[in-house]
C-alpha cells in the first residue's frame, strides 16, 4: 500500500512540474503562438497569433486567426493590413489588392498596408503604380524601413528599365496608283 501511494504522489509530482515547463501550451512572450484557451477569463488577442503565425510560416491559419480577430476588434485598418498580408503570402493577390486598397483608404498613414499593396501591385506587372506607392509608403515612414526603401529602389529601377518601341529609321514615300489611289512604300 506504501508503494502505491508513492507512486501515487510523484505522478502527481510530476504532473505539477510539467505544468510550468513551455511547451504547446506556453502562455509567454516565446515565438511559439499563444495557447487559443482563455487564461482565467482573459482571450488572446487575434492579431498576436496571426502575427505569430505568419512568422512561423502558417499563412492559412493566420489568416483564420486574423478573421477572427476581426469580430473582437472590428474591421479596423491593423485587421485589413493583416488579412491582406495573409492573403498575399498565400498567392491569392485579387483578395490581398482589395483589402489592402481599403486598409489604405481607411488609415492613408499606415505604411505597412501601403508598402504590401505595392508588392501586390509589382506582382501583377503595374509598376507605375506600385513605383507611386511605394513613394506614398516611403513618405508615410519617413524613410525609416530599409525594406520600404528597397522595395520603392526597386520598383523605380524596374520602371526605369521599361523600354518602348524602339523610332524605327524607315523612311516613307507615297506611290501614285491611280485616280486618288497611293499606295505607302517603306525605304529601308
Amino acid at each position: 500500500m506504501f508503494h502505491v501511494r508513492l507512486i501515487l504522489a510523484g505522478s502527481v509530482a510530476l504532473a505539477l512540474a510539467a505544468c510550468d515547463s513551455p511547451g504547446l501550451g506556453h502562455r509567454g512572450g516565446g515565438i511559439y503562438a499563444p495557447d487559443a484557451r482563455p487564461l482565467r477569463g482573459e482571450s488572446v488577442d487575434g492579431l498576436i497569433v496571426g502575427h505569430r503565425l505568419m512568422a512561423a510560416g502558417e499563412y492559412e491559419l493566420a489568416l483564420q486567426a486574423y478573421t477572427r480577430s476581426a469580430l473582437d476588434h472590428g474591421i479596423t485598418v491593423d485587421v485589413l493590413s493583416a488579412l491582406g498580408s495573409a492573403n498575399l503570402k498565400l498567392r491569392r493577390l485579387g483578395q490581398a489588392e482589395g483589402l489592402l486598397r481599403q486598409a489604405t483608404e481607411k488609415d492613408a498613414t499606415f505604411a505597412p498596408a501601403w508598402n504590401n499593396l505595392g508588392v501586390i501591385l509589382m506582382e501583377t506587372g503595374k509598376t507605375a503604380e506600385a513605383a507611386r506607392v511605394f513613394r506614398i509608403a516611403y513618405g508615410v515612414d519617413a524613410g525609416k524601413s530599409a525594406s520600404i526603401k528597397e522595395n520603392l529602389t526597386l520598383a523605380l529601377a524596374k520602371l526605369e528599365d521599361i523600354t518602348y518601341d524602339v523610332e524605327d529609321e524607315a523612311t516613307f514615300d507615297l506611290m501614285r496608283r491611280g485616280h486618288g489611289d497611293y499606295l505607302l512604300l517603306v525605304k529601308q
